[in-house]
């Protein structure tokens, strides 16, 4: 039996907070609970839950301890509960792989493939260096590349925003030619009555997906024989089975893409990505945070059956944090895993306690429009 007896947290840069949970037989587990810009908050709730749930208890129940974190309250689900049960889930999984001595995908039914796919993000508003820094991807070997755009629509979209967010798709497509994937995340900035009109401009391009074309709670007021057979790619501002099911359901989305860090961690997109492949639904892992978070995305991304991609790890780490971050990074695009126990990263300890205490209390940053409204990030 092994106890868990004790945990820390560390708020480390750039805007990332890790946690360690130690057992009595001397096994630590690392995970990563975060939601950007609510750091201190999420803390807090990974500390109520440790200490009203899990301290004394047995490590290995991981699918008890879940149940228990997220039914043991009243109140459920939302952004900073789920941030909490996710980091503590992935240390759990974490302790339990090297209590095996297995690589958590390992102990979740095995490999389904022999690396996992990449896409390499192209963030810039300014065309020309979109086209630049999509050729230079491709030249490092990557054959999926997606685009964020940040471009500030007009509150109602005028004809020169839609020309403007194509112009954007056209020129990395001229850039790299057909037999590169792209896909564009329009962070949830376009209006309902506007989607219809910019996904049949974007159509010409061929996107492999359109990533949150509206806001979550916009996505079932949008037509399914709108979407000009392109695929709908969603779910970062999702956090449970729950919320997926009706969008699933209803034929809104051909890609769930939760987030290691905020849908409850490996146990709760598990079956986020069981349920998506019933309804013929694709996962592409979505993580935003830090090289923890990431391990155990990649984990996932090498088991389930029906993942397609994640990101490039790109700069979401910092070399004083894991000593084996070579294991992480893009090889032609791809990721192989070794057969590293647990999440299968060598953390330093030292170098996190080092900068312990120093991470930014950073924040979303707030936009307007040119009247002084408020505009989505």
């Amino acid at each position: 039996m092994t106890q868990i007896v004790d945990y820390e947290l560390f708020k480390v840069p750039p805007r990332w907070l890790f946690l360690k949970i130690e057992t009595s037989d001397g096994i630590t587990g690392w995970g990563e609970p975060i939601l950007e810009g609510r750091t201190d908050t999420v803390k807090t709730a990974v500390v109520e839950l440790m200490d009203g749930y899990l301290l004394g208890e047995e490590s290995n129940h991981i699918e008890n301890h879940w149940q228990r974190m997220y039914r043991g309250g009243f109140y459920r689900g939302g952004p900073v509960l789920m941030s909490a049960i996710a980091g503590i889930d992935q240390a759990l999984w974490d302790i339990k792989g090297k209590y095996c001595e297995k690589p958590v995908y390992d102990l979740l039914g095995g490999r389904t493939r022999e690396y996992v796919s990449l896409y390499e993000k192209i963030v810039t508003d300014d065309v020309d260096k979109a086209a630049d820094l999509a050729a230079d991807a491709v030249a490092e070997g990557y054959t999926t590349l997606k685009l964020l755009t940040t471009y500030q629509t007009s509150p109602i979209e005028s004809a020169a925003d839609i020309d403007a967010i194509c112009k954007y798709l056209e020129a990395v497509r001229d850039a790299v030619g057909r037999e590169i994937n792209i896909g564009i995340d329009l962070h949830g900035h376009i209006s309902v009555s506007m989607t219809p009109r910019l996904l049949s401009r974007l159509k010409e391009y061929d996107p492999m997906f359109v990533e949150e074309p509206v806001r979550p709670e916009h996505l079932q007021m949008i037509e399914r024989s709108s979407y000009y057979n392109i695929p709908i790619a969603f779910g970062e501002r999702l956090y449970s089975r729950w919320e997926f099911q009706p969008h699933l359901e209803q034929r809104r989305l051909d890609i769930v893409q939760p987030d290691i860090s905020h849908a409850g961690g490996i146990t709760e997109i598990k079956n986020i990505a069981s349920l998506a492949e019933t309804y013929g639904a694709k996962l592409m892992m979505s993580c935003s945070v830090g090289p923890i978070a990431y391990a155990a995305s990649t984990q996932l991304s090498y088991h389930v059956p029906n993942a397609v991609q994640q990101p490039a790890l790109g700069e979401r780490y910092i070399n004083a944090y894991i000593d084996n971050v070579d294991d992480l990074q893009s090889e032609n695009g791809r990721i192989s895993l070794s057969d590293k126990p647990g999440l299968g990263i060598d953390v330093n300890e030292a170098g996190i306690r080092e900068h312990a205490g120093k991470g930014s209390d950073w924040r979303t940053p707030i936009r307007r429009h040119n009247d002084g409204s408020f505009v989505e990030w």
